[in-house]
């Protein structure tokens, strides 16, 4: 099987179920931003040893993303098969950003984003996330979106935020500082 069809040479592709929509529907749009998230996520598990405890975790919000994927693309009508656990996978989550944050020094400030490369592409994950999410919502006013998916992709860039910083402490590498959280209220001039 050929994998180039010619079918979205004039700018159309399918959605779950078949129908046909522009490849500048926010919809496909989502998809792309999620696409590259998770191309991103496998990246960063390239770059990890095989036997690395996160593994695991990494390979299943990978496999949950391409279910995500699978719901933003399915109209309105049409039966999804593929199964969400967003909100399992949100709670996981949770608990391993607790975990994380336990063994983390408090820190009070903004950071830069870099590091080590690990952490810097744990960084570009976060962001997009973000990316992904806002377009998650902007679907989300036309085409109704789980607010599992929501809250999954919004735990995500967290994630990766802690995961980041879990990273550089691991490493022994020092966080760039930018701004101290405080913000210091301005004079009134008379």
């Amino acid at each position: 099987m050929k994998i180039y069809t010619k079918s979205g040479d004039k700018g159309m592709t399918g959605l779950h179920g078949g129908e046909r929509t522009s490849k500048d529907d926010i919809r496909i749009e989502a998809n792309g931003c999620l696409d590259s998230l998770n191309s991103l996520i496998g990246l960063i598990r390239a770059m990890m040893a095989e036997d690395d405890d996160r593994q695991p975790l990494y390979h299943m919000i990978q496999k949950e993303l391409m279910v995500v994927m699978s719901h933003v693309a399915t109209p309105e009508g049409i039966i999804n098969p593929n199964e969400l656990h967003a909100s399992e996978l949100t709670l996981r989550l949770e608990h391993e950003m607790d975990r994380m944050t336990s063994n983390l020094c408090d820190n009070g400030y903004f950071l830069l984003p870099g590091g080590t490369i690990l952490s810097a592409y744990m960084h570009l994950a976060r962001t997009s996330s973000r990316e992904a999410e806002r377009r998650l919502w902007t679907v989300n006013k036309q085409y109704p979106v789980d607010t599992e998916i929501l809250k999954l992709i919004n735990r995500l860039s967290d994630f990766f935020f802690v995961s980041a910083r879990m990273e550089m402490q691991n490493q022994n590498w020092p966080e760039e500082k930018w701004q101290h959280f405080a913000y210091k209220r301005r004079k009134k001039h008379e």
